[in-house]
């Protein structure tokens, strides 16, 4: 007991000197321009000193790929190599606009902070890591080597992040994924096709609508029109309703939404299916990227048995109720969607997505995951999917996971990302997790910054559900 008590003291000490260094730039009326100013804490013995000198800006290009840094006058020696997500193009700058207040928070109270643009834009999982670690060797050919390399990411980037962990002697010392796609890409490519699969099957019967294989975005658009007519046409009667629960289970849809009682079934399916017309559609226009990338689709259906992904799903019960109230045969749409089931992955696709894209658990250094309980883009039972894979690796002692009760795709405020980064500054420190990382503490961090608020919360997620291996019939 005694121990905890002062592991967990000594982290609120650290963190509220972060708060005050920044609490002295924030008083500068230059501090948090677009060019943040920085303060840093001066030696371990002495009280914090702040400047207001402009950060040094560094960038360049590495094989195709721009790099941007940014040093304090006053730096700690602590580097931030922040990856980013999912980027459509054609615009590719390597520094990132939603992690840039993040950013200047960091810079002004004594890190520096470094990013790449990657070579390419879209699923660019194929160099991400390695762009990331050029990277660093560049900063490092600048400014020195840093006492202390930590990794963030967020969204796709949050994969790159996971991956780089992976790496022996990358020369990252630890790294915070920041609603990452960690379940993996092929993962992702199949959640969304089971989705897409069972709406076009149940709502499209008879219909040869093309699913997988997109190489460009025009090519997915008479799909896109097809699906969105057909679930805006499922939600005006009983059965497609219940048809419509069941997509969004296989779509991992949340069910925690605000202003909606999650006692009320139909409230609840109402809600979810505007949220699968808002999401699906999306995920479809942006498979080809991952196609291009990979030089096929990964994607499946072959040999998945619907019934036993349904019975595997915390809203089971929610679409048996729907398909009770509509008079509807759920076990004969489940068997529809089964025997129908005959999508087969490109062999090269998906060995370049076991390559490049897909977790393998093996961590290298330590990793704290953070993410939001409601996310449409990356659901939140992408972080039970990887727990497991940790686990099964025999790395759990590496890993540590924190939630934030907030809706939204990587919607996190600055004081979030900030207690996870010094939350694993702290793991780094001492050689040990303690309480560092627990919600109790990951709160108090956020909230004594004073910035933008904190919400981290106790959270479970539940099963995702479309893992699978793929076996060849032949």
């Amino acid at each position: 007991m005694t121990r905890i008590l002062r592991r967990s003291c000594r982290t609120i000490a650290s963190t509220s000197a972060f708060a005050a260094i920044l609490a002295t730039a924030v008083a500068s009326p230059a501090a948090l321009a677009a060019q943040p100013a920085s303060d840093a804490p001066a030696p371990a013995a002495a009280a914090p000193a702040a400047s207001t000198a402009s950060p040094t800006v560094a960038t360049g290009t590495l094989a195709g790929a721009a790099w941007r840094a940014e040093v304090p006058a006053a730096w700690n020696g602590k580097l931030v190599l922040f990856a980013h997500g999912f980027r459509a193009g054609p615009a590719n700058p390597a520094w990132d606009a939603g992690f840039a207040p993040t950013a200047s928070a960091l810079v002004a109270g004594g890190y520096a902070v470094a990013s790449s643009s990657y070579a390419t834009t879209g699923w660019a999982l194929g160099t991400a890591a390695q762009d990331q670690l050029d990277t660093l060797t560049a900063f490092q050919d600048r400014f020195g080597a840093a006492s202390r390399v930590i990794a963030v990411g967020r969204s796709m980037g949050g994969l790159v992040t996971s991956m780089m962990a992976e790496i022996p002697g990358s020369g990252i010392d630890g790294a915070v994924s920041t609603c990452g796609l960690v379940g993996g890409g092929v993962s992702l490519n199949n959640y969304q096709l089971d989705a897409a699969y069972s709406a076009a099957e149940l709502l499209l019967p008879g219909q040869d609508v093309r699913l997988t294989g997109f190489t460009t975005q025009a090519e997915s658009a008479e799909t896109i029109a097809a699906l969105k007519a057909a679930l805006q046409q499922a939600g005006t009667s009983a059965e497609g309703r219940a048809r419509l629960a069941l997509v969004a289970a296989l779509l991992n849809t949340p069910t925690e939404l605000d202003g909606v009682d999650a006692d009320n079934p139909e409230a609840l399916a109402a809600a979810q299916a505007k949220l699968v017309l808002d999401t699906l559609p999306t995920v479809i226009e942006r498979r080809y990227t991952v196609v291009n990338a990979a030089g096929g689709d990964s994607g499946w259906t072959a040999g998945v048995d619907y019934a036993k992904l349904l019975g595997s799903s915390a809203q089971r019960q929610l679409v048996e109720h729907l398909y009770s109230e509509a008079g509807r045969n759920l076990n004969g749409d489940l068997s529809t969607l089964t025997a129908n089931a005959d999508i087969e992955p490109s062999n090269r696709g998906l060995q370049w997505m076991l390559k490049t894209s897909t977790p393998t658990g093996e961590l290298q250094v330590p990793l704290l995951a953070t993410h939001t309980t409601v996310d449409l883009l990356a659901p939140v039972e992408f972080q039970e999917e990887y727990a497991e894979t940790v686990r099964q690796a025999g790395k759990n002692s590496l890993f540590r996971q924190a939630f934030v009760d907030r809706a939204g795709h990587c919607n996190f405020t600055v004081a979030e990302n900030i207690a996870a980064i010094e939350a694993m500054d702290q793991r780094l420190e001492t050689g040990r997790w303690g309480s560092v990382a627990t919600t109790a503490n990951l709160q108090h961090a956020a909230t004594s910054l004073k910035l933008d608020g904190a919400n981290y919360v106790d959270f479970r997620p539940d099963e995702f559900i479309n893992d699978r291996t793929w076996t060849p019939a032949h």
